[in-house]
């Protein structure tokens, strides 16, 4: 694997809607620099470097105030990329680390005091090789208090993740809602069975994110998505939290430009209301508990 990957737009347009004050991109991520923080030798996929400086330029020109760096798969359990995003943020970012169930209660501490306040579970074949359920249980227990667990994996296995996710405990966040087949639209079964797991506890929440990847037969501008998903989203309103997804891993073949990302904010989210707890109420609760 030699040839490096680039998967996010070189020039995005301005978004036509203006987020509120204080609003945080709440899933996104680094890619090295390489030279820097090299990639896992598992990694399935290459990138080119995507690193704080371009993404803290991107949260400008978006009009975001603050990001939560989620640790991407190609950079394995090592989270010095994300940690150093963290650092050169001036207080700007938090994050989201992925570990070695071995982590030591030290090694959590020090993660914590570096600006993570939560972990990663991926269940994704085409990402990881190996998903040990027991063990991630077993480092779930041993997390901070206020941190939380986010899952990401695709609907296909929704209802054998179940067992595992009523264990869980803390928090949970499921990355991009569960990968639903969004063309089934609202009533559809994958969202009623994602609905029916809201249902099953009050502490879990979602990301109703990437119209890009959930839409992507049907393209820009994703209306697949935002009549599957803006039900949701008014539904739940204080369980969901909103991101980018940029540097969009894994789809360099269909480039979305981050300006239209954003503009699909007030197609699930009408109102005023609605986009102040996703972009700023809900994305605090969980980050920066502190300043609330």
């Amino acid at each position: 694997m030699t040839d490096r990957i680039t998967s996010w737009h070189s020039a995005p347009s301005k978004p036509a809607y203006t987020p509120p004050p204080g609003a945080i991109d709440a899933h996104c991520h680094v890619f090295g620099p390489m030279a820097q923080f090299p990639f896992s030798p598992k990694a399935k996929y290459l990138p080119e470097d995507a690193g704080p400086d371009k993404l803290f330029a991107l949260r400008d020109h978006l009009g975001f105030a603050r990001n939560v760096i989620v640790q991407a798969s190609c950079h394995g359990t090592n989270n010095a990329a994300t940690l150093n995003g963290i650092a050169v943020s001036g207080g700007k970012a938090r994050g989201v680390a992925v570990v070695d169930p071995a982590i030591t209660d030290a090694e959590i501490a020090a993660l914590h005091e570096g600006g993570i306040r939560g972990i990663r579970f991926n269940f994704l074949k085409r990402l990881v090789d190996d998903a040990p359920k027991d063990k991630f249980l077993e480092v779930a227990h041993r997390l901070p208090a206020d941190w939380h667990i986010v899952i990401y994996f695709e609907a296909d296995i929704l209802e054998e993740m179940r067992p595992f996710i009523a264990a869980l405990p803390r928090l949970v966040v499921i990355d991009h809602m569960g990968r639903p087949d969004v063309t089934q639209g609202p009533n559809g079964p994958d969202m009623q069975a994602f609905r029916s797991l809201l249902d099953s506890r009050p502490d879990i929440w979602f990301k109703p994110t990437c119209p890009d990847r959930l839409d992507l037969a049907a393209g820009d501008p994703w209306d697949n998505f935002a009549a599957a998903v803006a039900p949701l989203v008014a539904d739940y309103p204080d369980r969901c939290i909103w991101g980018t997804d940029w540097p969009h891993p894994n789809m360099e073949k269909a480039i979305p430009d981050d300006g239209h990302i954003v503009d699909m904010i007030p197609r699930i989210a009408p109102t005023a209301e609605l986009q102040q707890k996703l972009l700023v109420t809900n994305p605090m609760r969980l980050y920066w508990p502190e300043e609330l």
